[in-house]
């Protein structure tokens, strides 16, 4: 080997080997996950039943606790054709390249550019030598540039990244939560909906019934005109309830078909009245909402990044080293090229540090610090919010079956109470007007009743949602 290789070798080894040295340096603070004030238990818990099975939700499919094959067939729709869900997914697959293009400035840029080139020269150029006014040039260079990351800013850049993608990925599963909840509640609203217009259907049949005996009895000079007028007034009213009732359905139906991503007018659900009282959900320890929300995931990511963003600031402070390095072949003859005595090789380095920037480093570490410093502030907020999330929904299930209990109880009198009154006016000792009294009672609390278990079920998804449904932190990928 010539001595000029051995020189060659010996230089490069001694310039990775103090790359490496250097590279071990690190600015910046370490992350630590911010504190967080948790509470030992909930509020509502010591009056609330949990469900047997605590891992009840601890698969992705929540919604199959309610044991509605219809729901769960449209819950899987979302993840095939919801578009803001594609859209969500998207961002995380734009966030996951970034970090890609971070981890690229760990390596050398290199490049080779080879040309050939004949070239013919002046015959009267000064100090023209006479031996070969045309020549050829054959040249295959490889230049290599690297910005060793003596500081660290490579590596906090792809902390950043690969934190940013993390939150990304768990945005991408606290969207999903959402579209998935918003449709389980859509569905029940309609079906309550649906229950109800079957209430209002039925009533309606029974005050066509009612007017036809006012009627009669009016026919037999029983009942006065005004007897017969209340109870067409009674009728035709509740038929216009019933009939609103569709509006309200229809709006539902149209939100159900953009949730899975199908035109509205090419959509419909065949009635189904609501009427089973919603499964005990079990809300768990606080201590794991941490770990099962991820909105506060992606929180906790985005405090990390933020951490790492301060490192990217601190080292501007120090100084940029750079290596460069280029060789290659160049002959005058093609069968020349790829020889030894072809070969060239050059190796340099620099560093640079700015000496005066007029402060703009420390603007920059500044607010990399107070970036740092609202993020942590969302953290906690995100945590605090979730807390008050479950505990509303935990209490609105404990004080909606005590109103259930209530109203049933309600229902069951002004029925009993209606049921007085109908044999009261058929042997000649009431009006109508009493009557129709006890109707629209009995009325509306039946619909009360419908609206209450409508309301129950809908807080037991929004306290799925609240805990983060089936969704556990160990599902954010590594990156």
């Amino acid at each position: 080997m010539r001595p000029s290789g051995r020189a060659l070798i010996r230089s490069v080894e001694l310039l990775g080997l103090a790359t490496a040295l250097l590279s071990g340096c690190t600015v910046g603070p370490k992350y630590v996950r911010p504190s967080a004030e948790v509470p030992q238990t909930y509020k509502e818990s010591p009056d609330w039943k949990l469900a047997q099975p605590n891992d009840q939700l601890a698969k992705g499919s929540w919604w199959e606790i309610y044991n509605d094959s219809q729901l769960n067939s449209l819950e899987q729709q979302i993840n095939v054709s919801n578009q803001t869900l594609k859209v969500q997914q998207a961002q995380f697959l734009e966030a996951r390249a970034a970090v890609r293009v971070a981890r690229a400035q760990y390596y050398p840029d290199v490049t080779a550019s080879p040309s050939a080139t004949r070239t013919g020269q002046s015959r009267n150029k000064p100090l023209f030598s006479g031996k070969t006014p045309t020549y050829n040039d054959f040249l295959i260079p490889v230049d290599v540039a690297y910005e060793p990351d003596v500081w660290g800013r490579v590596r906090r850049t792809v902390e950043a990244a690969r934190s940013e993608a993390q939150a990304s990925a768990a945005d991408l599963a606290s969207v999903s939560l959402t579209l998935h909840a918003e449709l389980a509640m859509d569905y029940f609203e309609l079906r309550g909906l649906d229950a109800q217009k079957q209430l209002l259907d039925s009533t309606v049949a029974s005050f066509t019934e009612a007017l036809k005996l006012t009627e009669s009895r009016h026919d037999g000079g029983i009942a006065s005109d005004v007897d017969v007028a209340q109870a067409q007034t009674q009728l035709e009213t509740t038929r216009a309830q019933a009939i609103d009732v569709e509006v309200s359905r229809s709006a539902f139906e149209h939100a159900i078909a953009v949730l899975i991503g199908q035109p509205p007018s090419t959509f419909s659900l065949s009635p189904l009245p609501l009427t089973t009282p919603p499964p005990p959900v079990p809300p768990s320890v606080p201590s794991d909402l941490l770990e099962r929300r991820p909105d506060i995931a992606a929180a906790e990511r985005r405090v990390q990044e933020a951490n790492a963003q301060i490192g990217v600031a601190k080292a501007a402070y120090f100084p940029v080293v750079s290596l460069t390095g280029s060789g290659g072949f160049e002959s005058g003859f093609i069968g020349t090229l790829i020889q030894g005595p072809s070969g060239f090789w050059s190796l340099g380095g620099s560093a640079a540090e700015l000496i005066f920037d007029g402060g703009a480093r420390r603007g920059v570490s500044e607010k990399a610090k107070a970036s740092y410093d609202q993020s942590v502030a969302n953290y906690r907020e995100t945590i605090l919010m979730a807390f008050e999330e479950v505990e509303d929904n935990l209490a609105a299930l404990r004080i909606l079956q005590d109103e259930a209990q209530t109203e049933d109880a309600a229902v069951a009198a002004a029925e009993h109470s209606l049921s007085l009154s109908v044999t009261r006016y058929r042997g000649g000792v009431a009006n109508y007007l009493e009557v129709t009294v006890a109707q629209s009672a009995a009325l509306s609390d039946q619909v009360t009743a419908v609206s209450i278990l409508t309301r129950r079920i809908t807080a037991s998804v929004l306290l799925v949602k609240a805990v983060g449904g089936g969704w556990n932190v160990s599902q954010i990928p590594p990156l």
